[in-house]
């Protein structure tokens, strides 16, 4: 792969095996799978999906509610592997998927930072020192001794966000982590997201907000019911979206 590559995904298709009827216990799922009356329908969910991403680009994925949008993510972060295609990956990511992902909802914000840390690779030497700027940017310093299970999801997210962020990954994956939260904190996100674009950053996001998309991203994909629609500059691909949500009176 050329060296100013940062994401290639070549022709990727990925299914699921959905089941057709209810299944009220593992009991039963066992009793049901051993007499071999588990019936599944193949459902989906990318089929085609090529892009090539360069370093420091910011790419936004757009499209409706289960179009194959965090599959494709999760797909080009190595946490699914697809049926059919290529995926080559130049550099080291940072995934904000799910929200969550990483943390003991047991433990403190504290408790936290160094676990997520230690996750990422980070010695606790290392998260010590950055400490106080993940409390300060994720606005958390009254609540570094309580159990993130009392948190909202915008202080959870906040939280993610800051030590994913903690140092210039060269790939930065987010999922509509970025529609938690206030405005205010909104903003700060998005100015840390292009400092690191600054910094040759590769970032790829999934946001509701086209307008966010409008304003972080250099070109877009847009996927409809897991298949590639359209792929070119922000605004071109943007505006014929918005059309057809306009026309659907629906946008996602």
């Amino acid at each position: 792969m050329e060296a100013d590559i940062a994401v290639k995904v070549e022709d990727v298709k990925m299914c699921y095996n959905m089941p057709t009827e209810r299944v009220d216990s593992i009991k039963e799922y066992i009793v049901k799978l051993l007499r071999g009356k588990l019936h599944y329908r193949e459902f989906v969910a990318l089929d085609g999906v090529s892009i090539t991403i360069k370093r420091g680009e910011t790419v936004g994925i757009v499209g409706l509610n289960g179009s194959g949008k965090s599959t494709l993510l999760k797909i080009i972060s190595g946490i699914l592997k697809p049926d059919r295609g290529n995926v080559e990956i130049n550099g080291v990511i940072s995934p904000l998927i799910e929200l969550g992902a990483g943390f003991d909802f047991e433990l403190t914000t504290r408790e936290n930072i160094f676990l997520n840390g230690s996750v990422l690779g980070f010695d606790r030497n290392f998260m010590r020192a950055r400490y106080d700027d993940i409390l300060d940017f994720a606005e958390l310093r009254p609540y570094e001794d309580v159990a993130i299970k009392n948190f909202s999801s915008g202080m959870v997210a906040r939280l993610g966000f800051a030590i994913a962020t903690l140092v210039k990954p060269d790939i930065l994956i987010v999922d509509e982590i970025l529609a938690v939260g206030d405005a205010l904190f909104q903003q700060k996100c998005e100015k840390r997201i292009a400092e690191l674009m600054s910094g040759g950053t590769t970032v790829i996001i999934v946001s509701h907000a086209i307008e966010q998309i409008e304003r972080l991203c250099t070109k877009v994909l847009w996927i409809d019911k897991g298949k590639q629609i359209m792929l070119g500059d922000t605004a071109t691909v943007c505006e014929k979206y918005k059309m057809l949500g306009q026309k659907r009176g629906e946008l996602n």
